[in-house]
């Protein structure tokens, strides 16, 4: 399906459409990803242990912000360079490797020159060289499937990222586990991004073709960067939100504390991965809108993928909070201290979905100020984060400051506040600029979560492997009744329903 193709009026009914189909596809996408993740967490966790996964986390957080620098804002910006460009779009799209490909030295050469920004705890050893390199993959491989999305080709997103790259890491670290406990993850990481980066350059010279007549233009360039730097910024400071309290954590408490912290972020931040699945989707269409000055089509466009969010990340927060310590404890007995830091996470995950869909319009027709709320909001959270663990150590104090996993709880706190703040500030703010209501919460969620709340507690007093392989799904069935019955309407139902080449029925 091609952007180009869609059609919008006052409703939008062919926009809902198309959001309904990616969001369809990234549906899958996360459940594949789901699948391929909680593996590597289990191999990492079991056989690895949580010392060894904490000093992985912390580097790797660090590579993944440089990348996130080095894309420059093009995950998203270059929908908006692509719809307003009388170019050939196949060059526009290496202008933009090339970007990436440039920041990508940069940040790569900081990281080799001070590899104590990646390992401030420990030793550089073994084959933790390779952790820099895998910047180039991951910049080139956020662009290539930016602009595939511009196409409306999101199935090579979820290929990609949803399934090579999760399989690639969770089979390689099985197998370099039998090699070395030391360096295994760090070579499966590298593997990883190669993998993922292959599985986005392929699709990407099938749908553009070869850059045929392209050659770098200097100063194209130059104002690429420049004006996708508010756009960089927002992006890296949103990303950047969800790994500061792994960077915190790794100043206040040990390795294993931040390895248990880890597992329970990356199983809280699935739901998330919702959220950025409909970027690729919803960025051409909210930027062809706007070009026509249809701000009612993209209020609305906003307003429908905002509930979604919300339904599915309230619905999933329940499935895996509710039964929290049986899901870390999958990964080990240690981890299931990190149970109260999921419970928390997932909610903040939730409580932040109006936020992320209000910034997917704000940083097109307010970039600056959005990226003032940003600021404000992570300026905001490392404050309170510390402010936090100091305050949960006095009030309830031990002998082991490092492996308190009680206080470790403070910066996922203060994620959650904050984000709560940014939501309203950024709802507020782009209601204003488009006239028109913005927010996606609708009131049955509330009999929806308290459905889904009785059946998970029923099944907190049954074995752990009950509330594992019943509970979850009857929590998820509960929930998902009510919201169905109660919450969705005709356009709600495209998510599911729609076949593929089916006609959409105007709104009514």
């Amino acid at each position: 399906m091609s952007l180009s193709s869609i059609k919008a009026d006052g409703d939008g009914p062919g926009d809902i459409a198309a959001l309904a189909k990616g969001g369809r596809t990234n549906f899958l996408g996360f459940l594949l990803r789901l699948a391929a993740r909680l593996p590597f967490l289990f191999i990492a966790g079991r056989w690895y242990g949580a010392a060894v996964l904490g000093r992985f986390a912390y580097a790797t957080i660090i590579v993944e912000f440089a990348a996130q620098l080095a894309t420059l804002g093009l995950k998203r910006g270059l929908a908006q360079q692509l719809a307003t460009t009388k170019r050939p779009h196949v060059h526009v799209v290496w202008d933009g490797m090339l970007v990436g490909l440039i920041v990508s030295i940069l940040a790569s050469g900081v990281l080799m020159t001070w590899p104590i920004l990646l390992f401030p705890n420990s030793e550089v050893n073994g084959f933790d060289w390779l952790l820099p390199l895998t910047v180039f993959a991951w910049t080139g491989s956020d662009i290539a499937l930016a602009g595939l999305a511009y196409r409306g080709n999101i199935g090579a997103t979820v290929t990609a990222r949803s399934l090579i790259e999760p399989w690639a890491i969770s089979i390689a670290a099985f197998g370099f586990s039998f090699y070395s406990l030391r360096d295994g993850l760090i070579l499966s990481y590298a593997i990883s991004a190669a993998a993922a980066l292959a599985a986005s350059i392929w699709p990407l010279l099938r749908a553009y073709g070869p850059p045929k007549g392209w050659s770098p233009e200097p100063a194209q360039i130059l104002r690429m960067m420049r004006k996708n730097l508010p756009l960089a910024g927002a992006d890296a400071i949103e990303w950047g939100s969800r790994r500061l309290d792994i960077a915190l954590l790794g100043l206040f408490f040990s390795p294993a504390i931040v390895g248990i912290y880890y597992v329970a972020q990356q199983v809280a931040s699935l739901p998330q991965k919702l959220k950025t699945s409909f970027d690729p989707i919803l960025g051409p269409v909210i930027t062809q809108n706007l070009a026509e000055d249809n701000k009612a089509a993209v209020a609305k466009q906003v307003r429908q993928v905002g509930f979604w969010i919300i339904a599915a990340q309230v619905g999933i927060a329940l499935a895996l909070g509710i039964p929290g310590e049986a899901v870390m404890g999958l990964v080990g007995p240690k981890f299931v201290g990190g149970a109260g830091a999921l419970g928390v996470l997932l909610a903040a995950e939730a409580i932040a979905a109006t936020a992320v869909v209000s910034e997917a319009a704000l940083i097109y027709i307010a970039a600056k100020r959005n990226l003032a709320i940003s600021v404000a909001m992570i300026a905001g959270q490392t404050l309170l984060s510390v402010i936090l663990v100091h305050l949960i150590r006095a009030v309830h104090p031990v002998a082991d400051l490092k492996n308190d996993t009680i206080a470790a709880a403070g910066p996922a706190i203060a994620l959650m506040i904050m984000l709560g703040l940014a939501s309203i500030a950024k709802a507020k703010l782009l209601h204003r600029l488009l006239g028109h209501r913005v927010s996606g919460w609708r009131w049955p969620l509330v009999p929806a979560a308290a459905a889904g709340t009785v059946v998970g507690v029923v099944f907190t007093w049954l074995p752990e492997w009950t509330e594992l392989v019943f509970g979850v799904a009857a929590i998820l069935g509960a929930y998902g009744a009510v919201i169905w019955y109660r919450g969705f309407g005709e356009e709600d139902r495209m998510l599911f329903s729609l076949k593929p080449g089916e006609e959409v029925p105007a709104a009514a």
